[in-house]
């Protein structure tokens, strides 16, 4: 069953996805967040309440599975602490969580990712997803 998941990535292969999914493993990551556009390029459907996936390594391992408890697409400036916290990557603050993601967003790999055309704005549409770790 678990090999049947549809797999869930976090970040491009390398050092950064090998935090992401080390913090899911040990229950300090339980939230995520994507840019809206970011589906719409990749033409996939948003996650939704209930959804389980496999989560994978660098490697392509699946090494964790979780369960999707809540989905919520809001603007940049819209992100709440709450969910800047439940991030588990160390942000202590709203506009710390939003220079992080900044630096991820407006990086040459996700620039490639997003289009030409695209710019981060205030208004920029977020998609604000909160899990647990199954099994």
């Amino acid at each position: 069953m678990r090999d049947q998941l549809p797999v869930v990535e976090f970040a491009f292969p390398g050092p950064l996805r090998d935090r992401l999914v080390d913090a899911i493993r040990s229950g300090a990551k339980t939230a995520t967040s994507s840019l809206l556009r970011e589906y719409e390029v990749g033409e996939e459907a948003l996650p939704v309440v209930g959804e389980v996936g496999a989560v994978i390594d660098s490697n392509g391992e699946r090494v964790a599975v979780i369960h999707t408890t809540a989905v919520r697409v809001v603007a940049l400036t819209d992100v709440p602490l709450e969910h800047a916290l439940a991030e588990g990557e160390g942000y202590e603050s709203v506009a710390d969580w939003r220079a992080g993601h900044t630096r991820f967003w407006t990086s040459a790999a996700m620039r490639a990712e997003l289009g030409d055309g695209f710019e981060l704005t205030d208004s920029s549409l977020v998609v604000l997803e909160r899990f647990v770790l199954s099994g």
